[in-house]
């Protein structure tokens, strides 16, 4: 699989590939934020996840993957920064705002800010056209900020810290992005990075969430949040592991504006499963970020 994945890098059917595997991560990644939101607090659901890959990553890196190259080590050191801040910001605005009101923001601000990471640090360039999707994306991210802003209802009085948190974990999004497409370049071998990243990235949110429950009166059935932490396992090796060759395959700014098509499996999800009320204007908002996404993939 490495030796293939490696031979279509910058090929048309690189491009191909990387276009499928950034769907694949939308859809993934709007599924992986509805785990994390789901009716456990989003500190421990994180924290099981984040256990159950690490140790199951753990075999894979020790026996199946090529050992990292000793320059390796301080980007992964690097990437695990970049995460944990990322994580936290991530599950203190899930706590504070509703799934479909904070993930949308979440998504789409990173695109416009990993873009200009990948114009700085990759050296990519970017047609008129593509530009012009990000100002539809970014039109939708701020038009739903504005709605959410006037008509939400439920929790308004966190509505603001919400959105803050929100613009806050979409930066860090776009900065995980760049970075990490930078780690995966930077080895022979893809699955190397992937395997080791989720070892390095898996043992930090356990113990935040075993020390939250220790300040906590909640005290959750274990089996139902251990099966969730195993599920939302898989989930994120198929979602970043994605999204990760995909940026490796092809321009990192396309791949993360791609996978900004997770709004729009994500207000589906809400409304499904979580049973958030969606309504058609902010339907319609989050279809409008997803359009841009389209406009940028198309004047590639």
């Amino acid at each position: 699989m490495s030796d293939w994945l490696i031979s279509i890098e910058g090929t048309e059917t690189g491009q191909t590939v990387a276009l499928c595997l950034a769907l694949l991560a939308a859809f993934l990644h709007a599924a992986f934020g509805a785990l994390q939101k789901g009716k456990h607090d989003p500190w421990l659901s994180r924290g099981a996840i984040d256990g159950c890959y690490g140790l199951i990553a753990l075999p894979v890196a020790l026996f199946l993957v090529p050992w990292p190259e000793p320059h390796m080590w301080p980007i992964f050191a690097g990437a695990f920064v970049i995460h944990a801040a990322y994580k936290i910001l991530q599950a203190a605005a899930y706590t504070q705002g509703a799934y479909t009101v904070v993930y949308p923001v979440v998504r789409g601000t990173g695109p416009l800010f990993a873009m200009i990471g990948a114009i700085l640090f990759f050296g990519e360039s970017y047609s008129a056209m593509q530009w012009l999707g990000v100002a539809i994306l970014v039109s939708g991210i701020f038009g739903l900020a504005v709605y959410n802003l006037i008509f939400l209802e439920v929790d308004r009085a966190k509505l603001p810290s919400a959105l803050a948190l929100a613009v806050a974990t979409g930066v860090f999004v776009a900065l995980y992005t760049t970075y990490d497409a930078f780690g995966i370049r930077a080895t022979a071998d893809p699955f190397t990075f992937l395997a080791w990243f989720f070892v390095v990235d898996g043992w930090l949110m356990p113990l935040v969430a075993l020390w939250r429950l220790r300040s906590s009166d909640e005290r959750p059935e274990p089996w139902p949040l251990l099966r969730r932490g195993v599920i939302g396992a898989f989930v994120a090796y198929f979602s970043f592991g994605s999204i990760m060759l995909a940026t490796r395959l092809d321009q990192v700014g396309e791949a993360a504006v791609l996978r900004e098509t997770s709004t729009v499996f994500a207000a589906i999800i809400g409304w499904l499963v979580l049973r958030e009320t969606v309504g058609p204007r902010r339907i319609a908002l989050m279809a409008l970020i997803a359009m841009g996404a389209v406009v940028v993939e198309m004047g590639g």
